[in-house]
Parts: C-alpha cells; sequence; structure tokens
C-alpha cells in the first residue's frame, strides 16, 4: 500500500504535467506574436494568426475521435502517444524556417493535444473511488487555470530569449513525463461501439478551416470577390456534410444524441459564442500593449496576467455558486461582467499608456466574468449527462470552445491587420464585449438544469 500511494502520486503528475504543456500553449505562443510578426515580417497579422488558429482547429475537430480512439485502444497508449507527438511537434516549431512550416509544425501540436486532453482526464477518473469523482475533475480543470495565469509572464521571460524558447520549453518537460509515465501509468480501455469518424473529423477541421480563412483574407480579398464567396460556399457545404454525417455515422463527431439535450446543446452554443470574444480578448490585449502603447513583451506578459489570474481564482467560487443557484444566472453575471471588462476598454484606453487606470481594471474585471461563466458553460453542458457520457460531453464542449477561440482570432485579425490604431482595438473590444454578452444570454435559455437519471440506455432517456 505504502508503495502504490507514491506510484499513484506520480501517476497523477505525469497526467496533470500533459495538460499543463497543453493549455499552457495558447497562453504562452500569444504572448510571442510580437516577436513572430517580427521573424516573419513580410507576413501579414491575418497570415501569422493560423500560428494560434491552425492549432484550435485541429484540436477541436479531432476532440472526439481521438477520445474514441483512446478507449478502444488505451488510454495509457493515446496519451503517452499524444505527449511524444506533441513534445516532438514542439521541436518542429522552434526549429521552423518559414511561417508555413510553423503553422504546419503547430498542426501536428494539436493533434498530440487532441489525443492527450480526453485520454487525461480517462485515465485520472479512475485513480480515485466514484464517490470522489469531483477531486479529479477539479485538478484537471485547475491545471488549465494555472496554466493560463502563468503562460503571459513565462512567455515574456521567454521570448526575451528568442520566440523558438516558448516551443523548446516543452521538449525536456515532454520527454521526461513520456519516459516516466511508460513505467507507472496503468493502462485502461473500455469497449466501444465502432470505429471513430476520422473522414468527418478531418471534414469539420477543413470546415472551421475555409470559414477561419474566408474572415482573415476578406478585407484584402474583397468580401464580394470570387475567393471568399467560395470560401463560404465550402463553408457551408462543410456545415451541411457535417449535420448530414452526424445521423449516418455509428460514431460521429458531433453525437445528435447528445445536443438532443436542450440544456447540452444551449451551453456549447454559448461556448461557442463566448469563446469568440475571449478569443478577441487574448489577441487584442497582446497587440495593444506592444504596438500602441510600445511595451515590451515581458512586460506586457506581466500586465496581462492579473486577468488570468483573477480566473484562477474565482473559478471555484464560480462553480460553488452554479451548482447552488443554477447555472444560467451565474453564466449570465459572468458574460455581463466579462462584457464591461471589454466596454472598460473601450472607454479609457487612449495611445497614452495608464495601466493602473485603464488596462488593469478592465483586464480584472473580465478576468471575473471568466472565472463565473466557463465553470458555468463546462456545468450546464453535462450536468444533464449520465457518468458514462460525462466524457463525451466534456470532449464536445471543448470542441466549443476551441472552434469558438479560433472564431474569435480570426475575426480580430481581420479588424486589426495593417497598421491599426486604437480606434480598431475599440472595434476589437466592443466584438469581445458583444460575444461575452450574448453567450450569457444564450446560456439563459437553456431552461431548468436536471441532474442525469440512470438508465439502461442513458443517452435517448436523457434527450426525452
Amino acid at each position: 500500500m505504502n508503495r502504490a500511494e507514491p506510484s499513484r502520486a506520480l501517476s497523477i503528475t505525469v497526467v496533470l504535467t500533459g495538460v499543463f504543456i497543453s493549455a499552457l500553449d495558447l497562453f504562452i505562443v500569444n504572448i510571442a506574436f510580437p516577436k513572430l510578426e517580427h521573424s516573419f515580417s513580410s507576413a501579414s497579422l491575418s497570415n501569422i494568426s493560423w500560428v494560434l488558429s491552425a492549432y484550435a482547429i485541429m484540436f477541436a475537430a479531432l476532440l472526439m475521435p481521438a477520445g474514441r480512439w483512446a478507449d478502444q485502444s488505451g488510454r495509457k497508449r493515446a496519451f503517452l502517444a499524444g505527449l511524444a507527438l506533441f513534445t516532438l511537434a514542439s521541436a518542429g516549431c522552434a526549429a521552423a524556417p518559414s511561417l508555413g512550416i510553423l503553422v504546419a509544425a503547430r498542426v501536428l501540436q494539436a493533434v498530440g493535444a487532441a489525443l492527450m486532453m480526453p485520454s487525461s482526464l480517462g485515465l485520472l477518473l479512475p485513480m480515485f473511488p466514484p464517490e470522489k469523482r469531483a477531486v479529479p475533475i477539479g485538478l484537471w480543470s485547475a491545471v488549465g487555470g494555472v496554466a493560463a495565469a502563468a503562460g503571459p509572464p513565462i512567455g515574456g521571460l521567454l521570448v526575451q530569449l528568442d520566440w523558438r524558447w516558448v516551443f523548446l520549453v516543452n521538449i525536456p518537460i515532454g520527454v521526461v513525463s513520456v519516459l516516466v509515465g511508460w513505467r507507472v501509468l496503468r493502462e485502461v480501455r473500455e469497449e466501444t461501439r465502432s470505429a471513430p469518424d476520422v473522414f468527418g473529423a478531418l471534414v469539420l477541421a477543413a470546415t472551421v478551416a475555409v470559414i477561419v480563412g474566408a474572415i482573415v483574407q476578406g478585407q484584402e480579398w474583397g468580401w464580394g470577390s470570387a475567393r471568399i464567396l467560395g470560401l463560404i460556399a465550402l463553408g457551408v457545404l462543410g456545415v451541411l456534410f457535417t449535420v448530414w454525417r452526424m445521423f449516418r455515422h455509428p460514431a460521429p463527431v458531433i453525437e445528435p444524441g447528445i445536443l438532443k439535450i436542450r440544456s447540452v446543446a444551449f451551453a456549447d452554443l454559448a461556448t461557442l459564442l463566448f469563446m469568440g470574444g475571449f478569443g478577441a480578448m487574448v489577441l487584442a490585449s497582446t497587440l495593444f500593449l506592444t504596438a500602441i502603447w510600445h511595451h515590451s513583451i515581458l512586460r506586457a506578459g506581466m500586465e496581462i496576467a492579473p486577468g488570468p489570474l483573477m480566473v484562477t481564482v474565482v473559478a471555484v467560487p464560480g462553480g460553488l455558486l452554479a451548482a447552488r443557484f443554477g447555472a444560467r444566472a451565474v453564466g449570465l453575471i459572468g458574460g455581463i461582467i466579462f462584457a464591461a471588462g471589454g466596454l472598460w476598454w473601450v472607454l479609457t484606453s487612449h495611445t497614452d499608456p495608464n495601466f493602473v487606470t485603464s488596462f488593469l481594471p478592465g483586464a480584472i474585471i473580465g478576468g471575473i466574468g471568466l472565472g463565473l461563466i466557463l465553470p458555468s458553460l463546462s456545468g450546464a453542458a453535462t450536468l444533464s449527462l449520465p457518468p458514462e457520457r460525462f466524457a463525451t460531453g466534456t470532449a464536445m464542449n471543448s470542441m466549443c470552445r476551441q472552434v469558438g477561440l479560433a472564431l474569435g482570432i480570426a475575426v480580430v485579425a481581420a479588424i486589426l491587420d495593417g497598421r491599426p490604431g486604437v480606434s480598431d482595438f475599440h472595434a476589437a473590444w466592443l466584438f469581445m464585449a458583444g460575444c461575452g454578452l450574448v453567450g450569457g444570454l444564450v446560456l439563459l435559455t437553456i431552461g431548468a438544469e436536471r441532474p442525469h437519471v440512470e438508465t439502461r440506455d442513458p443517452v435517448a432517456a436523457a434527450a426525452n
């Protein structure tokens, strides 16, 4: 028994380390954007935005099939394969001689992250007794919050050396975690009814990619040009195919049975809309501090950090409030507060730097709103599901987060492309505020939240 406890603790550490570096990646890469613009000076902001968007799109599309493959082939195998691929792709990102190769390496990183994330929760849950399921879920969620808070200052420090260090830092952590995980993690498998829909996942990724492409290139190519209209038409066809496929394939990327549950469907929609605003905040805040106020990347990283730190502080109380008063009410309040953070920046930000009275209050207000609405969105998206569908519901909600993030980044990249002024950043923050408010209002429409009821066919029963 004494030997088992250290092994269990080490297993938990390995899994959470993989989750941490995957979550850290978004925030640490975002802070490197100004350096990427300098290194790839011939590329526009719209083109460079694919460093974030390509990762989010591929990650979103592969979450569901990767989760099913992990259940079928073994969660340990999937997690370690994902971690190894993520580490190898990080080396590719660091060595990338061109923007195109960097984006391609980021796609490979996303494949690795998609293998890691659902299998990580699947490995953690069996390490705890069923009555303590909240503990691993809380740990898994908290690691993401810590990564969000640590990302900007860590990224700011690493970028002082070179932007490539934001990827190099993953390599030793990843190598050690793979080696230790191979020895201590236990394999977990479950019977699955059918193989995952990889083709459907690729079509979904391509669909989101062409929609993002239309948004980021619309101003440069002309919104009425044949190329933009062609991308929009392809996006529509992709959406129609995805809907058709979800009713035809035995294990589709998007499960219609889950989306028949009103609270889950509206919570996922609210997540997608809200995360568009989050993507706007992440990109616009970094570029405003470095391009308009001309702060160093290290200073910008430190100035951004209070926002994610507030998320970490508020998220746990926010989850408790949502459990007591309902995700609808708490989520709406969170969306309104998040929107207020964006409006504060619109009303107070000017060319003259004033961090204490302008940027800092907006970051704190936005962080409080995030801390309230994020657990509300996750809770509403999973509350009505039985335990055996929890991982699927979580993966679908995570997919909506990433798609919304990619769309939000695309919109802001289109707004700020070229030589943006303060008014352009005001437009980006108005978009952020609008997404926060609309996301909260959609969450308000989910209806009464009911816990799952165990049945022989839980998804069908919950959908009725």
